[in-house]
C-alpha cells in the first residue's frame, strides 16, 4: 500500500505491468542487442492509452493525473528502459510543451495524433557545445517576413528520427541579446534533417538522433509561446521531465532488485541459498530500503504537481535520488550475480548499462545538486 496511490493508480500499475511482462520482456534483450526501435511495441503502448496520459480528452488524451503517468513509466522501466524512454520523452518533452504552451490551433493540429502513438515528437534542446549551459545555444532562428529561418544543430534527441516522428520543438536563439524561443519544426520541412545515432551504451532500443538545420524555413506562427520565452518553457518542461527520469530510475531499480533477490534465493553455495548469508542479505536489505525511500520522494513530488503546488525542488531531489539509487541497486545486483551478472544472457547486465544515462540526461546529478542548493538558500 502507498499513501499517495488510489485504486485507479493500482489498476494502472497492474495493467502496465502485465503488458510489459507479456509483450515487452520477451523482446527486450534482442531489441537491445540489435539496436532495433520497435514500431509494434510503440503501437501497442498507444493502444493501451499510454501516450498523452495527462492530456485532456479534448485533444485525444486520457486526462489522468501525473502520478498515473509516472507509475506507467516506472512499470515499463522495471522491464525495459528503452520502451520507458520512448514513452517518457514523448509525453514529457514532446507532447508536454505543446499542451502547456501551444495555441489552440497548435494543440488541435498536433496533439490528437501524438496522443495515440501514431506519431512521435522530439524536443531539440541539447547541442554539441550546449548541454548543462543552455546559454551556450548556437542554433539561431531569424525572422524573415512571416517565417523563421533556422540554422544550427542538436544532438542526443530522443524519438526525433523514427519513421513515425511528426516533428520536434526546437530551442533557438531569436534575439540580439541571446533570448531563446521555442519553435515547432515539422519533420518534412525543407532544410531540416534528423539522423539516427547508433552505438549507444544504454537504451539501445530507443531512438536517439542528431538534428541539422540548414536554412530551415517554417512559418512564424510555429512559435511556441512568445518570443523570448524559450528558457521559461525549457525549465518548466524539464521540471516535469525530471519526474519521468526519476520514474525510470525507480522502475529500473525495482526490476534489478527483484532479479537479484530471485537469484540469491535460488543460487546455492556451501549447501544453502546465498540469500541466507549476511553479506548478501544486507545488500538486498539496503536495496529494498533505498527503493522505498526513492518511491516516497518521487510520489510526493507528483502529489505536489497534481495538487497545484510548487514542485521544482522535489523534482530535482527525486531525479537526483532515484537515478543514484538505480546506479547503486544495479551495481549491487550485478555483484550478487557474480560472473553471471556480466553476461548478456542475464538481464541484469542490460539494467546495469541502462542506468548510466539517468545521472546525465535531463540535467546531470551535479546540476540537480546545484538546483537543490539554490532552492534551500545556498
Amino acid at each position: 500500500m502507498d499513501i499517495f496511490c488510489n485504486e485507479q493508480h493500482d489498476i494502472i500499475r497492474q495493467s502496465v505491468r502485465e503488458f510489459a511482462e507479456r509483450e515487452i520482456k520477451p523482446l527486450a534483450a534482442e531489441l537491445d542487442e540489435k539496436e532495433i526501435f520497435s514500431y509494434e511495441l510503440t503501437r501497442r503502448m498507444g493502444e493501451l492509452g499510454l501516450f498523452g496520459m495527462t492530456i485532456s480528452p479534448d485533444y485525444g488524451g486520457q486526462g489522468m493525473d501525473y502520478l498515473s503517468y509516472i507509475i506507467a513509466v516506472e512499470e515499463l522501466a522495471r522491464v525495459d528502459s528503452s520502451q520507458a524512454a520512448t514513452l517518457a520523452a514523448h509525453n514529457s518533452l514532446g507532447v508536454g510543451p505543446i499542451y502547456n504552451f501551444g495555441t489552440e490551433e497548435q494543440k488541435r493540429k498536433y496533439l490528437p495524433k501524438l496522443c495515440t502513438g501514431e506519431a512521435l515528437w522530439g524536443f531539440g534542446l541539447t547541442e554539441p557545445e550546449a548541454g548543462s549551459d543552455s546559454r551556450g545555444t548556437r542554433t539561431k532562428a531569424v525572422r524573415v517576413g512571416d517565417h523563421w529561418i533556422i540554422n544550427g544543430s542538436k544532438i542526443f534527441i530522443t524519438n526525433a528520427a523514427t519513421g513515425i516522428t511528426m516533428g520536434s520543438t526546437v530551442q533557438a536563439v531569436t534575439g540580439n541579446n541571446g533570448e531563446l524561443s521555442a519553435i515547432i519544426v515539422p519533420q518534412q520541412t525543407p532544410g531540416f534533417s534528423a539522423v539516427p545515432m547508433h552505438g549507444k551504451l544504454m537504451w539501445r532500443a530507443s531512438n536517439t538522433a542528431q538534428l541539422f538545420f540548414n536554412d530551415c524555413k517554417v512559418p512564424y506562427e510555429n512559435l511556441l509561446g512568445k518570443e523570448g520565452e524559450g528558457s521559461r518553457i525549457m525549465l518548466s518542461t524539464l521540471d516535469s521531465g525530471r519526474l519521468a527520469i526519476a520514474a525510470m530510475g525507480l522502475g529500473l531499480a525495482q526490476g534489478a532488485y527483484e532479479m537479484a533477490l530471485a537469484y540469491a534465493q535460488e543460487r546455492k553455495q556451501f549447501g544453502k541459498p546465498i540469500s541466507k548469508f549476511q553479506a548478501i542479505a544486507f545488500k538486498l536489505a539496503d536495496m529494498a530500503t533505498q527503493i522505498e525511500a526513492a518511491r516516497a520522494l518521487l510520489y510526493k513530488a507528483c502529489w505536489l504537481k497534481d495538487n497545484g503546488h510548487p514542485f521544482g525542488k522535489e523534482a530535482a531531489m527525486a531525479k537526483l535520488y532515484c537515478s543514484e539509487v538505480a546506479k547503486f541497486v544495479a551495481d549491487e545486483a550485478v555483484q550478487i550475480h557474480g560472473g553471471y551478472g556480466l553476461m548478456k544472457a542475464y538481464d541484469v547486465e542490460r539494467f546495469y548499462r541502462d542506468q548510466r544515462l539517468l545521472q546525465i540526461g535531463e540535467g546531470t546529478s551535479e546540476i540537480q545538486r546545484l538546483v537543490i542548493s539554490r532552492y534551500i538558500g545556498c
